[in-house]
């Protein structure tokens, strides 16, 4: 006769909160900073001009690329030089603005002429142009080449 103890509730409990939190961890690393395979463009949302929720409760720009590159011309902001690309590398939607990056005021007119969007605020990131959740600074979306 063989005596086998049961293993313990308490046990049982925390082996399947532990598998879980690694299901859970390993699903949310699943494509991160890959490019879509499906070949779309990650920022051609932003060239339809809604500002309709993304994932993470983020929303989008609500301006194309080349109408902020119009703005950006026509009030003589361009010829800024791109971010080294160590820096450029970290600006991705979800996280915050790198805290290396010079911060430089837009001009109140060009900003009016930008969508509005309640609880965020356009920055200048090198020639990019980020639109970024206030006081957190964490990049909602970002238009690329903007300040070219």
């Amino acid at each position: 006769m063989s005596s086998s103890r049961p293993i313990s509730v308490p046990l049982c409990l925390f082996v399947l909160v532990c598998l879980c939190a690694c299901a859970v961890h390993a699903d949310s690393r699943q494509g991160k900073n890959k490019p879509p395979k499906d070949g779309s463009n990650v920022s051609a949302s932003v060239d339809i001009g809604l500002s309709a929720p993304i994932p993470g409760g983020m929303i989008n720009a609500g301006i194309s690329i080349g109408d902020a590159r119009h703005l950006a011309t026509r009030y003589n902001l361009t010829g800024t030089k791109p971010l080294p690309p160590g820096i450029r590398k970290n600006l991705a939607r979800g996280k915050p603005l790198p805290p290396g990056i010079a911060k430089t005021r837009l001009p109140e007119p060009f900003v009016g002429q930008l969508p509005h969007h309640p609880g965020y605020e356009w920055q200048q990131a090198g020639a990019d142009l980020a639109l970024v959740v206030s006081g957190s600074l964490v990049i909602s979306d970002i238009l690329e080449g903007v300040f070219d």
